[in-house]
């Protein structure tokens, strides 16, 4: 898959480099993958979470930050749309800004 705004993964693990070696894991793996279908995605990544027909949640490093990407599977396409702690993450929720 395309990986769209990659900037914002390389941002992130310069901000928080105990998170840097787990993003560019998650980069190389997807970066390979053509993922047709959310069941794909959860093989190789089983705790992620799916918000809607496109939104998927990584947890990174065990769930201190959260990777949001939509997946669009027609496009073959990745665009990161949030790396953030876990923090953020629930003022993103509470905002209703997923």
């Amino acid at each position: 898959m395309h990986i769209i705004t990659r900037k914002r993964l390389v941002d992130f693990g310069d901000r928080h480099p105990q998170a840097r070696e787990q993003l560019r894991e998650w980069e190389r793996l997807v970066k390979r993958k053509r993922y047709t279908t959310l069941e794909q995605v959860r093989r190789d990544f089983p705790s992620v979470d799916f918000v809607g027909p496109y939104r998927a949640i990584f947890n990174i490093c065990h769930n201190d930050f959260r990777l949001v990407v939509d997946m669009r599977f027609d496009l073959s396409r990745a665009f990161i749309r949030h790396v953030v702690t876990h923090r953020e993450y629930d003022r993103l929720i509470k905002r209703k800004a997923l």
